[in-house]
């Protein structure tokens, strides 16, 4: 694993990276803010919170959740600068990812690329790292395009992504080039390439696509409407999906959730919904529900797929308004970061 291994999202965790919401017009910033209010209430029996917001808002946040009776000893408040443009929201798109070494963890920053510049915060890795947020990590710089949202491992040596986000963003890369990378950073033996599958117009993010989980199963977005545009694309994807081998050689477990059908927003534009966004936080899996008929479906497909532990259902409409779920709010920070354990 060249002394180096980035940890399944189901493995211990320190804290949970938010980001407070700023830069959302209209009535939905009331609702965002409510919903993150609410998730911070669910996490804090789970884990520590660390919220990046600006520091005028520290005080009314610390004293809306306060009223919530949320415990603010799970709480820290870290203030940053955020960005001018675009929803500062997606703490999956900016926040960083953790490996382990022999050294101790490592937070890895990497640069946006063209489709997520419009998220861009000022580097809110460099500002927390700055306060040292992270006090038993390290910090490492990549110039290269990428981001939680993009790759999915199993914590055993496999990483999987769409194939089209890096030949998009890695022209003149070869694929053994692009492999031969995410070895190298991510300490992974076995990169695995989807070509098919997609949510709206979400092509390139994995967590709404394929999802590891434990016992060597992997979780998949299935559609069985056949009229439904996205039929053909995530058909071809089941059955990549069943060729799919990890590190040791064997085949996964595969378990597909349900559609939940196409939702629309009021300008009858469609909603990028996906139970697949779904956000481990040690003994807790909280899944993204949508006023669907589906939801109850889709939360025993992860009873199933997490025996032992936790299962909730969050409404996330509001959040699919925005073009992101539940998934790309968050971002884990492995055991280690924080250095309760050291």
């Amino acid at each position: 694993m060249l002394g180096k291994r980035l940890p399944a999202e189901w493995e211990p965790q320190d804290a949970v990276l938010l980001l407070w919401p700023q830069n959302i017009v209209g009535a939905h910033f009331n609702n965002i803010v409510q919903l993150c209010e609410a998730l911070v209430s669910v996490i804090c029996d789970y884990a520590d919170v660390l919220i990046a917001l600006p520091e005028a808002e520290i005080d009314s946040v610390r004293s809306r959740l306060d009223a919530m009776s949320i415990p603010l000893e799970h709480i820290y408040f870290c203030p940053i600068v955020y960005g001018d443009a675009g929803c500062n929201l997606w703490a999956r798109d900016s926040g960083p990812i953790t490996i382990a070494t022999a050294q101790g963890m490592k937070l890895l920053s990497f640069a946006l690329s063209k489709d997520d510049e419009k998220f861009d915060i000022n580097n809110i890795l460099r500002q927390l790292q700055l306060q040292n947020a992270f006090p038993a990590a390290c910090y490492d710089i990549h110039d290269w395009p990428l981001n939680g949202g993009v790759i999915e491992v199993d914590g055993q040596g496999t990483l999987l992504a769409k194939k089209s986000y890096f030949s998009k963003f890695n022209i003149g890369l070869s694929k053994d080039d692009i492999e031969g990378r995410l070895k190298n950073i991510f300490g992974v033996t076995n990169v695995i390439w989807l070509e098919n599958g997609s949510v709206c117009e979400n092509t390139h993010h994995i967590d709404q696509l394929v999802r590891f989980c434990p016992n060597n199963t992997i979780i998949y977005t299935a559609c069985d409407d056949e009229q439904d545009l996205h039929y053909e694309g995530l058909k071809k994807m089941e059955m990549e999906l069943g060729l799919l081998k990890n590190a040791a050689g064997e085949p996964y477990r595969l378990l597909p959730l349900p559609w939940p059908g196409a939702i629309f927003n009021d300008e009858d534009e469609r909603l990028p919904v996906s139970y697949a966004s779904f956000l481990v936080v040690n003994e807790a899996v909280l899944v993204p529900i949508y006023n669907a008929l589906s939801d109850e479906d889709a939360l025993e497909v992860l009873f199933q797929a997490f025996p032992g532990f936790d299962i909730m259902g969050i409404p996330c409409e509001t959040l699919a308004e925005q073009g992101g779920s539940l998934h790309r709010i968050a971002m884990q920070l492995p055991e280690g970061v924080l250095g309760f354990n050291s």
